[in-house]
């Protein structure tokens, strides 16, 4: 009797585990209609796995080449890659949000406009700041003259290098530094990183260390238990320091200390001012950072508003973002301009922006924000170098809490989608060519097609706020640059990509041998006059 009770329950049991580990994701479940690697069906691991290896992007892509528009990653995760998936997942009026994954970065324990899931909290934060970042506001005084003078300083950063050759993978990371903090916290916490200053450079260390990757995935896949790892103290942190993924201080941990002493020194003088400096006619002055702006909205001014967290999370968020995304960005379009095959865009753009002459030029006689901003053939560039090298070219998940349809496939609630602008803006049948860069495709008679599938700044609710403030940025410098230079890769390093980090992966120019991840030499010389 006992041996047929054993038995009874040792078929019961395998019943169960076949059932749900192998019937309910490969049969039973509706996302069985999804094609895809039964592999990634069975077990998030396998999904995992890419991300340890950092080839979860790239393997995406291939899968769908293979599978076609959808493609199943995982037991309740799915990709597609279609205009009608875009608008459905991310357009405006959508029923998905931003997942857990995005609560990694969250500030001092407080949501901020990036990790918030409801569209309602979401749209209520963005309301507040979305006319900050509006391009009416960026490219008027004071926030043009800002960045021209960032401009001017990076140029003069430049002329100090030894033969003009510049590591422009951090000096860019200095002028992108400078002028988001200028922005978010104007007096104070404007850093002088291209002017030298060796603590507001080491703000971007914690950023630069390889090891935030291994970190990510084990606060991605891991989360609680990386979250006890870090808690730890006394003798139990001293065993564990040799197995961190990162060691203390973690990515980011530098830069949320300043951001928050930031937030301490605008508290501090409210306080002592009865916050008179945001009185409505002060509010009507366009030179209030970002941080200044919040402030009537804490409780101290209103009964509904932030608190001290909210508002230092917030401001450390936009301070986070707009370091890496514009100087990625920046990178990849100067070491594209400097390979000998793309010299004759490089002499384009040098010839529109030599055409800009009179009230087109700033006090410096540099080309103004304004101005850099109508040229046709610097867009076009950008376009192109965010199309191949987009700053954040990974899966962006969502999620409903209901039951919804996706391209004719049944999405049960609680069920991950999502695309990725790598998958989106390598789409052959849309970009000829498309792992060539060529600005001039978005000067041809119809780019509407490669318009729609252009997916470098999100699109939706969701869009990236700081678009604005990031094209002045890029538009700004690339004038600057090629109205005085002409740029070449470094000696020593002709056959070299340059590599970015993005979560768990690395990003290059997938056509080169040989990869250096954080590191870009540029010759910046002279033109002939």
């Amino acid at each position: 009797m006992t041996s047929i009770s054993m038995i009874a329950v040792f078929l019961a049991l395998l019943t169960l585990f076949t059932t749900y580990f192998l019937l309910n994701p490969l049969l039973l479940s509706p996302l069985s209609r999804v094609p895809g690697p039964k592999s990634f069906h069975l077990t998030k691991w396998r999904l995992a796995y890419e991300d340890w290896k950092g080839t979860t992007t790239r393997t995406i892509n291939q899968l769908h080449q293979k599978y076609g528009t959808a493609v199943r990653i995982g037991p309740e995760v799915v990709s597609f890659n279609s205009l009608t998936a875009l608008r459905t997942i991310y357009g405006p009026g959508s029923i998905y949000g931003r997942t857990s994954f995005y609560r990694m970065f969250d500030a001092y324990g407080r949501q901020n406009l990036f990790t918030f899931y409801s569209a309602t909290e979401h749209g209520q934060r963005k309301k507040i700041l979305s006319h900050a970042y509006s391009k009416s506001i960026i490219l008027k005084e004071p926030i043009s003259s800002m960045v021209e003078d960032k401009a001017r300083k990076y140029m003069s950063l430049i002329e100090s290098e030894n033969d003009h050759i510049s590591e422009i993978f951090t000096t860019l990371h200095y002028y992108s530094l400078d002028n988001i903090t200028k922005f978010i916290y104007g007096k104070y916490g404007s850093t002088s990183a291209m002017e030298g200053s060796e603590s507001h450079r080491a703000l971007i260390s914690d950023v630069l260390d390889p090891a935030r990757r291994r970190l990510s995935w084990f606060a991605v896949h891991l989360p609680v238990f990386t979250k006890w790892l870090y808690s730890q103290t006394g003798l139990v942190e001293t065993i564990l320091k040799p197995f961190l993924p990162m060691q203390k201080p973690a990515t980011y941990t530098g830069i949320r200390k300043f951001a928050l002493q930031s937030y301490q020194l605008l508290h501090s003088d409210m306080m002592s001012t009865g916050g008179k400096e945001t009185s409505p006619a002060s509010l009507n002055r366009q030179e209030l950072s970002i941080i200044e702006r919040l402030w009537p909205h804490h409780r101290s001014q209103r009964t509904d508003g932030l608190d001290d967290l909210e508002v230092a999370s917030e401001c450390a968020d936009h301070f986070l973002a707009g370091i890496d995304t514009t100087s990625d960005t920046l990178m990849f379009l100067v070491w594209s301009l400097s390979q000998p095959r793309n010299r004759k865009f490089q002499k384009k753009l040098r010839l529109e922006v030599l055409g800009l002459s009179g009230e087109s030029l700033n006090k410096y006689g540099s080309p103004k924000a304004t101005a850099s901003d109508q040229c046709t053939y610097l867009n076009a560039i950008i376009k192109e170098t965010l199309r191949l090298y987009a700053p954040l070219p990974t899966f962006e998940p969502r999620s409903t809490s209901v039951d919804s349809s996706i391209d004719g496939y049944k999405i049960p609630a609680g069920t991950v989608v999502g695309m990725s602008p790598f998958n989106l803006h390598r789409n052959p049948d849309v970009f000829e060519d498309p792992l060539t860069f060529n600005p001039e495709r978005w000067l041809d008679c119809d780019t509407t097609e490669m318009n729609r599938w252009f997916w470098a700044f999100s699109s939706g609710g969701r869009m990236c706020i700081g678009l604005h403030l990031a094209m002045a940025e890029m538009t700004t410098l690339a004038a600057t640059i090629y109205q005085k230079y002409q740029t070449s890769l470094a000696p020593g390093f002709e056959d070299v990509t340059p590599g970015i980090t993005a979560r768990f992966e690395v990003f290059q120019d997938d056509r080169y041998c040989k990869m250096m991840e954080h590191s870009c030499f540029i010759k910046f010389e002279e033109f002939e006059k």
